[in-house]
């Protein structure tokens, strides 16, 4: 009798963990840092996919990889790196990108769908929920959507500004369809006390319950001139992932079945704990940043009402506001640090705040002339991170 392998004994002797998975494949791990996509490993990756698939887990892919594409189809070497010719070479190599992944779910009879998002597309309320209906139908009659962000239209994201080589692409996704995990797949196996490849000291950090300045010291930015994102935006996008309720890990696409063992629970690469629960659509939506139109720093005292008895924030609180926004726009609130501590809905525009800040409540009317209510955010229209 032919003796089990680990990864065979692991699925009869344990349930799944995950139902609904966001997988990130990140450009390193697909090109093998050449100049064009490894298809062994893309077919790796769609093998793995496809078991989770066939055992009923509701995967979605974000991948990053259309330059590289785009670059091999052209034959043109990496030295070019304007943005107008990035962009060109998204659009040469989003089809292709494609076209390879097509290919290879169909070997395992499965059907794919390509959705390009860009920024735009989630900021506004609307938009954020038809592609989440649309990403949702798209699993109910069980085609795996392929994501990517926009390149030829979102100029941003090519500066490195914005998802950054699709991390944060991968935590919106994940808040939009209310994932139980995201895995963000790259080259290393997970983030280090220090770089690896310098300090031979440096160990895994195997779970972060919380994401907080001493955890972000310890990201540092991409030395790769193909892959965008560093470890700095996948801490990044770990953060949105778990405010949101979603566990995260971030791990090495080399590592045997990698997918299918984390979807068994079993402890791979770095695992960012999530929020104790789930959150409802709209505060999805305004966790994600997207629609952000400014900021207001609070005090310390108001940094403990807001944290750790979750109230109101009032304008004896606030000592900056950064930006201009008006009354119902989305803001982020910080510390004196620059830390975020939540966002949500403003009950004054920034010019108001700016006269109101740091007085009581009962002061507004006098201030301003009307009075919208005692709260700059009221708690109920608050998302604590």
């Amino acid at each position: 009798m032919a003796k089990q392998s680990k990864t065979e004994s692991l699925q009869i002797e344990k349930p799944l963990v995950y139902d609904r998975i966001v997988v990130k494949a990140g450009t390193r791990l697909l090109t093998g840092g050449s100049d064009r996509l490894d298809l062994g490993q893309m077919a790796t990756l769609v093998g793995q996919m496809a078991r989770l698939h066939q055992k009923g887990v509701q995967v979605l892919l974000v991948s990053s990889g259309a330059v590289a594409a785009g670059r091999q189809a052209l034959g043109l070497p990496r030295e070019r790196k304007e943005i107008p010719f990035r962009q060109v070479l998204a659009a040469v190599g989003q089809a292709r990108l494609m076209q390879a992944y097509e290919n290879l779910f169909a070997e395992h009879e499965i059907t794919v769908a390509q959705a390009l998002l860009t920024r735009g597309d989630v900021a506004d309320r609307l938009g954020y929920l038809n592609i989440r209906n649309t990403l949702l139908a798209l699993l109910d009659v069980r085609v795996i959507p392929i994501i990517n962000e926009n390149d030829v239209v979102a100029v941003e994201e090519l500066q490195g500004e914005i998802f950054g080589d699709n991390d944060n692409l991968s935590a919106m996704v994940a808040n939009l369809v209310d994932a139980d995990l995201l895995v963000m797949l790259g080259e290393v196996e997970g983030m280090y006390t220090a770089d690896p490849h310098r300090d031979p000291n440096a160990h895994l950090i195997e779970r972060v319950e919380k994401i907080d300045a001493p955890i972000e010291s310890l990201a540092g930015g991409s030395s790769d001139s193909q892959a965008r994102g560093g470890m700095a935006t996948k801490i990044e996008a770990a953060r949105l992932a778990t405010a949101s309720g979603v566990a995260t890990v971030i791990a090495s696409g080399h590592q045997s079945d990698v997918l299918i063992r984390l979807a068994y629970g079993e402890s791979l690469g770095t695992f960012f704990h999530p929020a104790a629960n789930k959150m409802d659509s709209r505060k999805r939506w305004m966790l994600s940043g997207l629609s952000t139109r400014g900021q207001i720093v609070v005090d310390a005292g108001a940094v403990i009402a807001l944290s750790n008895s979750h109230r109101s924030l009032l304008p004896a609180g606030v000592k900056k506001v950064k930006g201009s926004f008006n009354r119902g726009d989305i803001i982020a609130i910080l510390d004196s640090q620059g830390l975020q501590l939540a966002c949500g809905i403003a009950n004054y525009g920034s010019q108001d705040i700016a006269i109101i800040r740091g007085q009581r409540s009962d002061h507004i009317e006098k201030l301003l002339g009307y009075h919208y209510g005692d709260e700059i955010v009221h708690r109920n229209n608050m998302v604590l991170l």
